[in-house]
């Protein structure tokens, strides 16, 4: 039924059909806007498909199903925003802990608080530094477009089995709701475990867990779980550039912020400026060595962003603070212009010189 199909699809809903393709089992939710379309579309597709839905009491709820179907050995998936991925921490820090591979799809809104229902990017230290307890790391995936809300959904349940681990998918309201065109994947042929999975029917003789009342026993499983990040860092960095070989001035932005740049950088190339957009396609790991190979060139860094700028340390830790970093945002659910990026880039300029 939907296979070798291009179609018009809003990003919340390309992730539904991304993640059923690549053979998603179960999803367990609760709807927030702007994120309640996964939870629509989940609801019409996977019973369609013989899958299962499961609209929760709660966030809490949703998450513990989800904790229960990963432990089962399911392929499962849940959706929310903002203070609905607050409520799921002390859950995903269990899932962190235990080992268990899940995927969560989290529509940035407005913050603090219930803030409102527009577009923000300001979730990235609660997703990408881990919002729970414990010393613990989820892969975090960002998508620039609707096409890859579909795509990286396969590839989030690839590396969650792969890694025995969450992996979230991050984006911003406007990728979620915005509506483009996208070709479907062939679906995933059925599931076999990779050789090298690290998790799934191995913590403790299939009995699943985060609690080691032994402090030396609770160390050892820290140790073993920091040299799993190391190697996620190591082998699963993303990123896309664009014109960044030359970029004197060069933006690193994600989700539509990363769009917006794209044209800021066109318009200051047609006025000398080389400029060019480094865009993350993985949070965690950070693609330190894309940042790296870029300040050769760069005489600046621009962090773009919907938020205060939670994105800047990251920068400038991947350079090892050998270039300046600045910030162009907005905030609350306003919305940045390509005209405003380009004005306040020549700003930076002017006071450079």
């Amino acid at each position: 039924m939907m296979l070798n199909k291009k179609r018009l699809l809003s990003g919340n809903e390309a992730v539904v059909y991304g993640a059923l393709l690549a053979g998603a089992d179960a999803f367990y939710g609760y709807p927030i806007t702007p994120a309640s379309e996964i939870a629509h579309t989940a609801a019409a597709k996977f019973p369609e498909l013989g899958r299962v839905f499961i609209q929760a009491e709660s966030e809490i709820g949703a998450i513990n199903m989800v904790m229960g179907g990963a432990a089962a050995g399911r392929r499962v998936m849940t959706a929310s925003s903002g203070l609905g991925i607050s409520l799921k921490q002390e859950a995903i820090s269990y899932l962190a802990g235990a080992e268990l591979p899940c995927v969560i799809v989290d529509i940035t809104r407005g913050g603090p608080g219930l803030g409102n229902i527009a577009p923000e990017q300001a979730d990235y230290n609660q997703v990408v530094k881990g919002g729970g307890h414990g010393s613990y790391r989820c892969i975090v995936l960002a998508p620039g477009s609707a096409q890859e809300m579909c795509d990286m959904a396969g590839l989030a349940f690839e590396l969650a089995e792969r890694y025995g681990i969450v992996v979230y998918i991050l984006a911003d309201a406007v990728i979620g709701q915005m509506i483009e065109s996208v070709q479907l994947p062939e679906p995933l042929p059925p599931r076999q475990l990779p050789d090298n999975a690290l998790a799934i029917g191995k913590n403790r003789n299939n009995f699943f867990t985060s609690i080691y009342l032994e402090p030396d026993e609770l160390e050892a499983h820290n140790i073993k779980l920091q040299k799993k990040y190391a190697l996620i860092q190591n082998q699963e960095e993303r990123s896309e550039g664009y014109l960044t070989e030359d970029a004197e001035i060069v933006y690193v932005a994600y989700g539509i912020c990363a769009r917006l740049a794209g044209n800021a950088a066109d318009i200051l190339r047609s006025q000398g400026i080389k400029a060019g957009v480094l865009r993350p396609q993985t949070l965690f790991p950070f693609p330190v060595q894309a940042l790296q190979q870029a300040a050769g060139n760069a005489q600046m860094f621009i962090s773009v962003e919907l938020s205060c700028g939670q994105m800047t340390d990251d920068i400038k830790l991947a350079i090892d603070c050998r270039k300046r970093v600045e910030l162009i945002n907005r905030m609350g659910g306003n919305m940045l212009s390509v005209k405003e990026i380009v004005e306040r880039t020549q700003g930076l300029l002017c006071n450079t010189k």
